[in-house]
């Protein structure tokens, strides 16, 4: 794997790319970096040139200050210019979490720049507005969310070697959260403001359940009609995710036509990492268009 940085819209990326041929673009979410991609880089750097960036506001790639820098689609723009400067006008995306979510956007902004989407784990903008808005477990599944935009969310997180973060992992993972995983990680969020950087997703979106009496809930804000997707998308979902709940896939298939949906029923929101295999070969089934619908 060669690490290399790229000045695409006014930010400062590294990524870290394997092999050569079509490109296909993983995108990781929050609270994580390139890494979490790595047996992805392998399996598809095969064949494709396979790439992972470090999303801004991550690990070692640039982080702005405002958080206006953090909205969704200057993510989106980041990775429409990374393309580019690769030399690819059309390419695969896949995203998980956050990069799931800025993977959506993409594909809604510019559908002719994609051959296929995979989203792992991630909601669809409108699904996720309804979700968040009337569907009480998923308000309370997404209390954490208040948690990351408060000012005290990187105190909180920082804590005793960043032992929240790394307890999110090891409470599904066990022992396959390694001890070279956890380093890798806490080297990671140790990056002078990564952790803001990060967390800046949160505030910048102001997505979440309501905070109190009176509060509205708050999702991505977007008239529907707006929202399809118009590429052919496949998402793989770990049914026991903690924080996005399984009504985020109720209904998908009216915002995206061609659609493909592998639910994972022990999986949990960290699928890529427990079953690393079945992700790839739902990516790869997908890919040759052998995908059971």
């Amino acid at each position: 794997m060669d690490h290399a940085y790229a000045d695409v819209n006014g930010v400062h990326l590294h990524y870290v790319t394997e092999g050569r041929g079509p490109l296909i673009v993983f995108v990781h979410g929050f609270p994580e970096f390139w890494y979490a991609w790595r047996d992805q880089l392998r399996e598809f750097g095969r064949d494709h040139q396979a790439v992972a960036p470090d999303m801004r506001g991550y690990n070692l790639s640039a982080k702005p200050a405002d958080v206006a820098q953090y909205r969704v689609a200057n993510m989106v723009e980041d990775l429409r210019a990374l393309a580019a400067r690769l030399g690819h006008p059309r390419f695969v995306l896949v995203g998980h979490d956050w990069g799931g979510v800025v993977a959506w956007a993409f594909a809604i902004a510019h559908p002719q720049r994609l051959e296929k989407l995979v989203i792992v784990n991630a909601p669809h903008p409108a699904i996720f507005e309804r979700e968040i808005r009337r569907n009480p477990a998923q308000q309370s599944a997404s209390r954490y969310m208040l948690v990351f935009r408060s000012p005290e969310a990187e105190a909180i997180l920082a804590a005793n070697d960043h032992a929240r973060l790394v307890e999110m992992f090891e409470r599904e993972l066990g022992p396959r959260f390694t001890a070279a995983d956890r380093a890798a990680y806490r080297e990671a969020w140790s990056q002078p403001g990564a952790l803001t950087g990060g967390l800046n997703y949160y505030r910048a979106a102001g997505v979440g359940p309501p905070s109190g009496e009176g509060d509205p809930a708050r999702s991505f804000g977007a008239d529907p009609s707006r929202l399809i997707v118009r590429v052919p998308t496949l998402v793989i979902w770990g049914e026991q995710d903690r924080a996005l709940l399984t009504g985020n896939l109720d209904g998908l298939e009216k915002f995206v036509p061609d659609l493909t949906v592998r639910r994972v029923p022990d999986g949990s929101h960290w699928v890529i990492h427990e079953s690393p295999e079945l992700v790839n070969r739902y990516i790869r089934d997908f890919l040759a268009g052998t995908a059971a619908q």
